[in-house]
């Protein structure tokens, strides 16, 4: 085990050191930087954006900027915002957890929903229950994160006025209310983005996980269980599933990078101030810093999701231990 994380380790810092290269060199590398907005305001002359760039280093060789980046993150400085005029740590401290709660929250709840979805549809294979709960789970696995989280709120925030547009708390009364209906308050906001999340990813957990239920009910344990008596609630539920669970585990490993990932388009459809919405900001206003701490911070996550995918192999099947 120990050696397993120190391998990992070592990989995540490899990975990290060559995707904040790639990213540092390509944002460098396109037209324009942090101030060119200014070039619109005819009351900010060439010699004032002439000062800008140099007092951030933007007027050095692209090498040196990278050596110099690489010295500050060495010491845990991730830099100065630009956009937001604070620093990155403080940016990154309150995006993150807002990030964490909404892709956790996914996680969970997609895992829990798709496998007992699956289970209920290896139990009776074929049936309609079966036949249009796999329709419906190829129909969402089919829809872009964006366009399904457009979809709800069409529904559920402009016809049915259920849920509010965006946002994580009402700014209006937010601030006026108890404990209590502050929780409400973000519960409510965070129905929208969640399910979207959900929809998307427990869909693909349910197909997955049924294909690897419907792999191992054939097998000669599973018949003998069924010759002795056992109920078919246990044997798909107890035999069946403990025994197809490393598809689900694989399943595990990609499907936080994929989290991830669509949380950037999810967050910006409902306005929800996480990572997904500062990246999007910080690329559209070329933030350097700002990018180059989200990418980071991204990798690390995904890093963090692959090693939790091994350490459950090795819970699961014990024989990998002494592998």
């Amino acid at each position: 085990m120990i050696a397993l994380l120190l391998r990992r380790a070592v990989h995540t810092l490899v990975v990290v050191a060559a995707v904040a290269t790639l990213v540092f060199v390509l944002i460098h590398a396109a037209p324009g930087d942090p101030f060119a907005a200014s070039l619109d305001n005819p009351n900010v002359t060439e010699e004032v954006r002439a000062r800008w760039r140099a007092s951030y280093g933007l007027d050095q060789p692209l090498p040196v900027q990278y050596g110099r980046y690489l010295a500050r993150l060495a010491a845990g400085d991730m830099g100065w915002s630009f956009s937001r005029q604070q620093p990155v740590s403080a940016v990154l401290g309150a995006a993150l957890p807002r990030t964490l709660l909404l892709v956790g929250l996914a996680l969970v709840l997609s895992f829990a929903g798709g496998g007992a979805l699956a289970l209920a549809q290896a139990r009776r294979p074929g049936r309609a229950f079966d036949r249009a709960t796999g329709g419906a789970s190829l129909l969402l696995l089919s829809m872009p994160d964006f366009w399904l989280g457009l979809l709800l709120l069409l529904v559920f925030s402009y016809w049915l006025p259920i849920f509010p547009v965006g946002g994580m708390v009402d700014a209006v009364q937010y601030p006026y209310l108890g404990t209590g209906a502050r929780l409400l308050d973000r519960a409510h906001h965070i129905v929208l983005p969640l399910a979207t999340l959900v929809l998307v990813a427990g869909a693909a957990v349910a197909r997955y996980q049924r294909a690897a239920l419907l792999d191992v009910l054939p097998r000669d344990y599973i018949r003998s269980a069924r010759a002795k008596g056992v109920a078919e609630r246990d044997v798909v539920g107890r035999h069946a599933l403990r025994n197809s669970l490393t598809p689900a585990i694989t399943l595990l490993g990609t499907s936080l990078p994929a989290l991830v990932g669509g949380v950037v388009f999810v967050e910006k459809v409902f306005a929800w101030p996480g990572m997904g919405l500062v990246a999007v900001d910080a690329v559209s206003s070329r933030d350097y810093p700002l990018v180059l701490a989200v990418v980071i911070v991204g990798t690390l996550v995904v890093a963090a999701g692959n090693l939790l995918a091994d350490i459950l192999y090795l819970a699961a099947d014990p024989r990998l231990r002494d592998a």
